[in-house]
């Protein structure tokens, strides 16, 4: 999402918008943390430098996985693209309740959640280390079914572009659409760190995932959100975002007692 808003004409939008919500926030008397800005632009930068290796290493796994699929759907016919943003959409849909259930791809999550107010610019708050938590290989299923590596990029990364509208208290509930779409008021409530709210609403573009698989939630009158992590890092350096995490999981590993314990705590829930 980060690297698409090098392009001029969306970083032009992404701008505007960005404005526009500041406007809004402070004419609502919300406020608009300048800290908590500042520390995902930062984020996001380190995010563009270090994605670009990353990006580079999944695309030559997932062309090494296309020349070992059985099948080749055509790449322009239309019913090829809607059913390969069906299958990217499932293959999000369990990389980010995975990576909200298993503390090796949670602790790169992890950074994303860390904003503590919502806005469009927390949207750009990414770990660095998604290369090294693994989370791609859920991608690689379906270009191993015959699906195009670079139709499942451009499907991603509009999954991952209409997100960055998700991330905003500027827009309310949408009835109908509230059934299929993920929205502002579905991802407000993922980002809540109130137990109430945890680990739920895991959809990209769509929501039907979690209509099917009972992770829906919906916010509730008697419990406003509060955002941020349940144990907050209580830091907005952005190196300390990215690296505290494994820093602890690590030392955490270190000190368990002998090789299973230590992949226990890795691939146990945070």
């Amino acid at each position: 999402m980060v690297r698409g808003l090098r392009h001029p004409w969306i970083l032009a939008v992404a701008v505007l918008l960005v404005l526009a919500e500041w406007s809004w926030r402070r004419f609502s008397r919300r406020g608009y943390d300048a800290r908590e800005a500042a520390a995902s632009l930062g984020v996001a930068i380190g995010h563009v430098v270090v994605g670009g290796i990353g990006a580079a290493v999944v695309a030559a796994a997932l062309a090494l996985a296309a020349q070992l699929a059985p099948v080749h759907w055509p790449w322009r016919d239309w019913r090829t693209w809607l059913a390969g943003f069906v299958l990217v959409e499932f293959a999000y849909y369990w990389f980010h309740r995975c990576s909200h259930t298993v503390r090796w791809m949670w602790t790169t999550h992890l950074v994303h959640h860390t904003p503590e107010q919502i806005t469009l610019l927390s949207s750009l708050r990414l770990g660095w280390t998604n290369l090294f938590s693994l989370g791609w290989l859920f991608y690689l299923p379906v270009v191993l079914a015959g699906f195009d590596p670079r139709m499942v990029a451009v499907l991603l990364a509009f999954d991952l572009h209409y997100q960055f509208f998700l991330h905003t208290e500027a827009v309310g509930r949408l009835g109908p659409l509230e059934w299929v779409l993920n929205t502002p008021a579905h991802h407000r409530v993922h980002h809540g760190s109130n137990p109430a709210y945890l680990d739920c609403n895991y959809g990209g573009v769509l929501i039907v995932f979690d209509r099917l698989f009972g992770t829906l939630r919906t916010e509730r009158a008697d419990e406003p959100l509060r955002y941020g992590l349940a144990h907050p890092l209580e830091t907005l350096h952005p190196l300390r975002l990215v690296f505290r995490p494994w820093r602890q999981l690590f030392m955490d590993m270190r000190a368990a007692r002998g090789v299973g314990a230590a992949l226990k705590i890795a691939l146990g829930r945070p």
